[in-house]
């Protein structure tokens, strides 16, 4: 019951909570105990990552038949110089490095950089992160190596000393979002080449083109997209296509138009890694360094396009509609 001793069920919970990467607060939360009693219980029985619940549930059974001292009242919780209180502050670490976990890091490096990133002075040394997370120093440096990798933190002498310091810079994020944006743009990238290398037409190559558009579309909402002139030539470029209403070379498309081909490549390479540039039509390869364009399918359902095929013009100039055919024989 909630404000009783915790059961081995409890404790369970608890072992569930923390290899779910949840924090002391939504652990609390969930047993119906307070926070304190909580954060308690796993640093007197191993710490985050010791913890298990069988072991903690034998080891309170026998401190419970050592004989002691009566209870005193528990003492509130110290307020440190700052008026924040430390359990609340450390429950709220481990609830955002839960958060982090969720999102793909492993539990030591987001404890880790939660740790860096709620301290006012925003930087640690490892010998206090080792206390503070009660953790080995192979596992802080650890951490702190991939945190590097992706470029969250940075290394710095401490003023005066030898001592190394690991920092959180304010614009942690806005950097961290644009190696984001660097990394969607490679994946659009490789997938754009491995469309000329499988040929659209295939399922490999239809697979990757999808890949293509999905990670382009990415890449141009984090990057804010081509600049209004470059979007100008990509429109330029399918009215052309849809003017002549037949498949292009590059050449022939340069020549027409009377641009230089550097132009024109910028301009058929943004319409394949942007197509929400030219939505709803979309540039097409239907042969190497062939172009022409294409209604997206997204904005037509399939009845609507197969309604739609109905009235395609036969190339024997004949409509392919129902009448059309009546006609024929006539």
């Amino acid at each position: 019951m909630p404000g009783g001793r915790l059961t081995h069920g409890d404790r369970q919970d608890i072992a569930s909570g923390l290899a779910e990467g949840l924090g002391y607060a939504e652990i609390a939360r969930r047993l119906g105990r307070p926070t304190s009693t909580i954060s308690r219980e796993v640093a007197r029985n191993g710490g985050p990552d010791g913890y298990r619940a069988d072991r903690a549930h034998r080891a309170t059974e026998r401190r419970s038949r050592r004989p002691g001292p009566p209870p005193r009242p528990e003492p509130p919780a110290a307020i440190s110089a700052d008026g924040r209180d430390p359990e609340a502050v450390r429950a709220f670490a481990e609830e955002f490095a839960g958060l982090m976990v969720q999102t793909g890091l492993t539990r030591m490096v987001a404890r880790v950089f939660a740790r860096l990133f709620t301290t006012d002075s925003g930087r640690l040394g490892s010998a206090e992160l080792v206390q503070q997370l009660r953790v080995s120093p192979a596992s802080v440096s650890k951490a702190i190596g991939y945190l590097e990798g992706l470029e969250l933190i940075r290394r710095e002498r401490a003023p005066g000393g030898r001592r190394e310091l690991y920092v959180i810079d304010d614009d942690v994020w806005i950097r961290s979002w644009i190696t984001s944006a660097h990394t969607t743009e490679m994946w659009a990238q490789t997938a754009r080449r491995g469309v000329d290398l499988f040929d659209a037409g295939t399922p490999a190559g239809a697979r990757l083109d999808q890949m293509r558009q999905f990670f382009a579309g990415l890449s141009d909402n984090m990057s804010g997209g081509p600049d209004a002139a470059l979007a100008a030539d990509v429109l330029t470029v399918l009215a052309a296509l849809v003017h002549t209403g037949a498949p292009l070379t590059a050449d022939q498309l340069a020549t027409a138009l009377d641009w230089p081909t550097d132009r024109l490549a910028d301009a058929l390479r943004v319409a394949e890694e942007h197509p929400d540039v030219s939505s709803p039509v979309a540039l097409r390869r239907t042969a190497p360094d062939t172009y022409a364009v294409a209604a997206r399918p997204e904005w037509l359902t399939p009845p609507q396009r197969e309604a739609l095929a109905r009235h395609r013009p036969h190339p024997t100039g004949h409509p392919t509609g129902p009448r059309g055919r009546g006609t024929q024989g006539a």
